[in-house]
């Protein structure tokens, strides 16, 4: 059994709630300290959650909260050229999960408040200091925690990863910035479906909600770089002139585009990538989450894949007897996993966003693809993927 007792998780988003709570399933204190002042529950817009993830949700007790705010998407299709294209999908397992993000972190935060996980706001890490006994996170407001580790789950700008390395890489831009809404729209849609849309100029994706709504999210092609402070400064009226002149020709993405009000339109900015990141842990303090790996939006699998890894790495201290061990077996169950899924999100980031010559080949490719492209070689292992709690970690 592991002598791990306490644990700080710096981050309280997706991963960061996830790990306290499954910290806590394993009889280790866990604790949460999020920079934000507050819980982060309308940052963000719509993301899928595959079956994997909503799985391992259930080890912790979450999985049925989280599928009571989604919608359930069994299917999936192609647009090319403006013809809609079946993509085949696993048949035995349960359908795609879209979540708001924001109703996401509070059933997450919910769940770990009722395991009995505190969680501290307005705590921005800025340093950490280890000896024999512990490590000891220092803070902006000049306050300190202390415990036996220190869990990074600060996403994809995390400070844990430059304190464990500080010549770790960051996050690198896809060139694409990232754009969604619910809206409504008199335009037909496949039912239970959700769209992957090759416009003419730039890639979109649309589904129904089922109440007469429907969510669309934009990846717009940028060659400048903007953080998500930096892209809301812009005002959203003409973040819309933008996304109405790049849509225009497209069908529903215009009027997808002209449906949306100011009001309605969630601007996230840059959608980032993380290459491998080479130190996982150091001393006591490991990284979980998009601190991580991040594989872009494009996988369908960045918060599954998260969630996964804030389980496992509580399986492995609960069973390892040593730090050491415990968190190089947690790298070991999980680096080939994330990397892998990465790489193919990586390839897809390509296929978004095409010159002319290739778009056009695009358009006479893609049709055959639908038809030949196997579902268990694209998604069999990522999604059949499931953690046994109760099966001892070696």
């Amino acid at each position: 059994m592991s002598r791990t007792e306490t644990a700080l998780v710096i981050g309280g988003g997706i991963a960061g709630p996830v790990a306290a709570t499954a910290l806590r399933k394993a009889g280790i204190d866990a604790r949460v300290y999020e920079a934000y002042p507050g819980p982060a529950f309308t940052i963000g817009s719509g993301l899928a959650l595959a079956p994997n993830g909503v799985a391992a949700l259930d080890v912790i007790g979450a999985g049925d909260a989280v599928r009571d705010i989604a919608v359930p998407v069994p299917r999936m299709c192609l647009s090319v050229g403006g013809k809609l294209l079946p993509a085949p999908s696993l048949p035995d397992q349960p359908p795609l999960q879209l979540v708001d993000r924001g109703e996401l972190h509070r059933v997450l935060h919910e769940r770990a408040v009722a395991a009995g996980v505190p969680v501290e706001y307005g705590k921005r890490l800025v340093a950490a200091d280890h000896t024999a006994a512990g490590v000891t996170a220092r803070f902006a407001d000049g306050s300190t925690a202390t415990a036996d580790v220190l869990v990074g789950a600060d996403g994809i700008r995390s400070t844990v990863r430059r304190l464990i390395d500080p010549a770790a890489p960051g996050p690198d831009f896809t060139g694409m910035l990232g754009f969604g809404a619910t809206i409504e729209c008199d335009i037909a849609t496949p039912d239970e479906t959700i769209v992957f849309a090759y416009g003419k100029r730039a890639y979109y994706l649309y589904w129904p909600l089922g109440d007469g709504r429907i969510g669309w999210g934009a990846n717009l092609p940028s060659a400048e770089y903007l953080s998500l402070t930096e892209a809301r400064a812009t005002a959203p009226e003409r973040w819309l002139e933008i996304l109405r002149d790049t849509y225009g020709e497209d069908h529903p993405g215009g009027p997808l585009a002209r449906a949306t009000t100011p009001e309605q339109l969630e601007v996230t900015g840059a959608l980032h990538i993380m290459p491998s990141v080479p130190h996982w842990y150091r001393d006591r303090m490991v990284l979980i989450g998009d601190a991580v790996h991040a594989p872009s939006n494009s996988s369908g699998q960045g918060a599954s894949l998260a969630i996964e890894s804030a389980i496992q790495l509580a399986r492995c201290l609960r069973d390892l007897p040593d730090l050491e061990t415990a968190f190089a077996t947690y790298e070991r169950l999980r680096r080939s996993r994330v990397e892998g899924v990465a790489a193919r999100a990586a390839k897809i980031n390509h296929s978004k966003t095409p010159g002319p010559v290739a778009r056009t080949l695009m358009q006479l490719i893609m049709p055959i693809m639908a038809r030949t492209m196997n579902p268990e070689k694209l998604a069999g292992t990522e999604q059949r993927y499931r953690i046994d709690w109760a099966e001892k970690v070696l």
